[in-house]
């Protein structure tokens, strides 16, 4: 260990939901020599709009604030429902004040799930979720408000992150595999609070085509941002060659 293991090179700054526990660990296992993860919770309960617009409303600003003070080099909104319940407006409104707010670069999950179907050159889209069917229906609109069209879901009709976060990695592969169709040209892993990293290349192989998963995408978006080459990030998927 040197002082660049302490994130001489960057620290990026999670805002988690206070339930969740799988985005840490995977972040970290996908993080280059110096770039460290500095997280900080925000309270949260349902998973349903009004659960998540009372996480957004009541703690990311305050967790922001925290982050701040170190400082990190970025703030990332690592929730993906909560970042797309509202729409890519309401979102695109939430990161200008945020930046203005805190002087730094502030991410989002949905945003980097949009920038990395656009990096692999996907046009359309099959994803897979532990969401109720009301939350994909939301995904869905905001992929296609930004002009990814999809062509099929799957969600597991959880409600809370703590039985998302329990979904065993091999649960979430078979929901991948299930939800492709021939017609798609990538298939999405949606929410951080579920496994995924660890077997998109294999899932790649299997359905010959790019997966991307919100925490997959939440790291190469922001080193993306950071100006960090992606790739040096290896055995994590396709996406981190673009």
């Amino acid at each position: 260990m040197d002082d660049l293991d302490y994130g001489g090179r960057a620290k990026i700054g999670l805002i988690y939901p206070a339930m969740g526990w799988v985005m840490e660990p995977e972040f970290t296992a996908m993080a280059p020599k110096g770039v460290s993860i500095q997280t900080t919770r925000v309270m949260n309960g349902s998973t349903d709009k009004e659960g998540l617009n009372d996480l957004i409303i009541a703690g990311t600003k305050q967790a922001a604030s925290l982050l701040a003070a170190i400082p990190t080099d970025i703030l990332m909104f690592g929730c993906t429902s909560a970042s797309f319940c509202n729409g890519v407006k309401y979102e695109k409104n939430m990161i200008a004040e945020m930046e203005k707010e805190f002087g730094l670069p502030f991410v989002t999950t949905s945003t980097a799930v949009a920038e990395a179907v656009k990096a692999v050159g996907a046009k359309k889209v099959a994803f897979a979720t532990p969401y109720i069917e009301d939350l994909n229906v939301l995904a869905k609109a905001y992929l296609e408000s930004c002009g990814i069209e999809v062509l099929n879901t799957k969600g597991l009709g959880l409600l809370y992150d703590k039985d998302m976060d329990a979904t065993p990695l091999e649960k979430i592969y078979e929901l991948a595999k299930s939800v492709d169709v021939p017609e798609a040209d990538a298939v999405l892993i949606l929410c951080t609070g579920v496994r995924s990293v660890p077997i998109i290349e294999m899932l790649e192989k299997d359905l010959k085509k790019p997966v991307i998963s919100a925490i997959q995408a939440s790291m190469w978006y922001s080193l993306k941002t950071l100006g960090i080459d992606t790739n040096e990030v290896k055995g994590f998927g396709s996406l981190f060659e673009k």
